[in-house]
């Protein structure tokens, strides 16, 4: 092969042709490669949202359990529902914790349970990205046993 073909062959072979690709291909790829981490760090931050207030709801339900009057157990419910949230982090644009308090009117003996439920608002610029606009409504109920034969 002489000379002048072999640097025929380098000036319109692969090598040449191709500069410059892999950057074409990167500025094409990383929006998309992008939007896909954000959604699924979106996603991970909503499903710890749903987990937290489920939990709050449940921890509610457990502190209400263990009172000893209907009373009681309501204010305790709140408090707890409303202290798991704050521990967890979660921001709740408005929130509410409702303790049913019925079971304390079951004659000792009888089986009987707490039930709670924690509604939460969360912003989507405290859930997703700052400054974006609307709000999600979260929802978590729980429920606990009262001591069968313990005095209500």
């Amino acid at each position: 092969m002489s000379p002048s073909s072999r640097r025929g062959s380098c000036r319109h072979g692969i090598g040449r042709s191709d500069r410059g690709s892999a950057a074409v291909e990167v500025a094409l790829l990383l929006p998309g490669l992008l939007l896909v981490i954000a959604l699924l760090a979106a996603g991970g931050r909503l499903w710890f949202a749903r987990a937290t207030v489920d939990e709050a709801a449940q921890t509610s339900a457990r502190a209400a359990s263990l009172a000893r009057s209907a009373a009681e157990a309501a204010s305790l419910g709140r408090e707890a529902g409303r202290q798991s949230l704050d521990t967890a982090g979660l921001h709740c644009a408005s929130m509410s914790v409702t303790i049913q308090t019925g079971a304390f009117g079951v004659p000792v003996g009888t089986p009987a349970t707490v039930t709670s439920t924690v509604r939460c608002r969360v912003t989507f610029g405290d859930l997703l990205l700052p400054g974006l606009p609307g709000s999600r409504d979260l929802v978590g109920h729980g429920a606990a046993a009262l001591d069968t034969y313990r005095a209500r």
